[in-house]
């Protein structure tokens, strides 16, 4: 005992109380086993122990009249049946049955994925090689549609008497890109023309 500490007087328990208080005791330890039990077998699993404690508190809490094993099995495994029910919609509530291990499943990168990058840097280089060996008439056709220009937009700018005409050009050009590229897209997946 610390000598700081001011004496305290302890109260005497009457003899025939303390046993009971024992008994008890040895009930409880009995009845936290099968608790532990029945809640791990229920799904509760690593749960299990904090919800026979929670059970035990509010046996010991509300109802410390009880004193039998007959009282008290009923009593915890309905009580337990609750807080399983109450852990159940919680873990729902939270989505921890659905959840996935970071560490087993990483999240998926918002970074593009490196072959396409590539791959798109690939074709960029060669369209823009293919282009820069098209006349300045070509050339001007591609910078107007690259810009986000309409056909009659570009009509008006480049001066078309029709609009069939600049249909006519764009067919005429993307045909010199594709023979000046070797004849295929390549870089596109064969989809058609930029």
């Amino acid at each position: 005992m610390d000598p700081d500490l001011p004496p305290t007087t302890a109260l005497p328990i009457p003899l025939g109380e303390g046993l009971a208080v024992e008994a008890r005791a040895g009930i409880l330890a009995r009845l936290r086993e099968r608790i532990v039990a029945f809640a791990a077998s229920r799904s509760a699993g690593a749960h299990a122990e904090d919800l026979a404690q929670e059970v035990l508190v509010l046996l010991h809490e509300k109802y410390g009249h009880l004193d039998r094993m007959e009282d008290l099995v009923p009593l915890a495994f309905r009580i337990l049946r609750f807080k399983l029910a109450a852990h159940r919609r919680r873990a729902a509530r939270r989505g921890e049955y659905d959840a996935v291990d970071v560490d087993q499943f990483p999240p998926v990168s918002d970074a593009p994925d490196p072959a396409a990058v590539l791959e798109r840097k690939e074709l960029l280089a060669r369209l823009l090689g293919g282009i820069s060996r098209l006349g300045e008439h070509c050339r001007e056709l591609f910078r107007l549609k690259l810009q986000g220009r309409s056909f009659p937009e570009i009509q008006g700018l480049m001066g078309a008497a029709s609009l069939n005409t600049i249909y006519t050009w764009d067919h005429r050009c993307r045909k010199q890109l594709l023979e000046s590229l070797g004849g295929s897209w390549e870089g596109s997946g064969g989809r058609g023309a930029p």
